[in-house]
């Protein structure tokens, strides 16, 4: 059943992103935005203080058109896929290579420092009012709370006996997602993307999921060619926009 969000507040406050980049942010709780929104929308945030916005927008001419109109700024587009697995659709628990394997404490080192340097395509790093060593820590506490969740569990492809990739998946009933997948620059080309998205399909199979999803950046494409090879194929694409409201010196 689809989730009604114009049931919702117009906007809602962002406890761990505010905390975490130091800004008080918020999202609004619109696919579509009305001319309707826009009062309400600046209302809450004047009285919550909000300094960024984030809209997380359906791709229809008039949203866009009206979220520039009205300070709205576009910063990436957001592309997810999905794929059936399950018993039909069963692949080898072991990819072909056996280079992957599940992640432990002695990857974690590693995993940071990977992933501070492999997510620029985030819409973070095409914000300018975010800190670039924000961002690069943004994903070094993902990573590393994806290694310490108990709904979530990380394999890494590993090469020369060191972890040089990594994909963090989780499940919801019936439907797995990659929460974070990324592979060392070095090793860029040589199968370790595809061993890792095996992987994440075998170990979705395992958990009993039947669907599969992964999110990721419109400019991003040797990603979105990755999973469009391992059968995945485009459910949806919208558009972040953040808003700022700067004050005055």
């Amino acid at each position: 059943m689809t989730h009604d969000r114009s049931k919702e507040a117009i906007c809602s406050y962002l406890e761990w992103d505010s905390q975490f980049f130091g800004k008080r942010i918020a999202r609004l709780n619109r696919e579509r935005l009305a001319e309707a929104d826009v009062s309400l929308t600046q209302a809450w945030c004047a009285e919550h203080k909000i300094d960024c916005l984030y809209f997380l927008a359906d791709s229809t001419e008039h949203t866009s058109h009206l979220a520039k109109q009205n300070g709205f700024v576009s910063v990436d587009l957001r592309v997810t896929f999905e794929r059936a697995v399950g018993d039909q659709h069963r692949l080898s628990p072991e990819p072909a290579d056996g280079r992957t394997r599940p992640a432990s404490q002695r990857d974690t080192e590693v995993l940071r420092r990977l992933a501070r340097r492999l997510h620029h395509d985030s819409r973070f790093y095409f914000d300018e009012h975010f800190e670039r060593s924000k961002c690069d820590l943004l994903y070094e506490t993902w990573i590393d709370k994806s290694l310490n969740s108990s709904d979530q569990t990380v394999f890494v492809a590993e090469v020369a006996g060191q972890a040089a990739g990594y994909v963090a998946c989780q499940t919801d009933r019936e439907e797995s997602r990659i929460g974070l997948l990324g592979v060392a620059e070095a090793n860029a080309g040589t199968g370790l993307g595809t061993a890792l998205v095996r992987q994440f399909l075998a170990w979705s199979t395992g958990q009993g999921a039947r669907r599969a999803t992964v999110v990721t950046q419109g400019r991003n494409v040797p990603a979105q060619r990755l999973y469009q090879r391992c059968g995945f194929l485009t459910s949806s694409v919208q558009h972040w926009y953040h808003r700022w409201f700067l004050k005055e010196p």
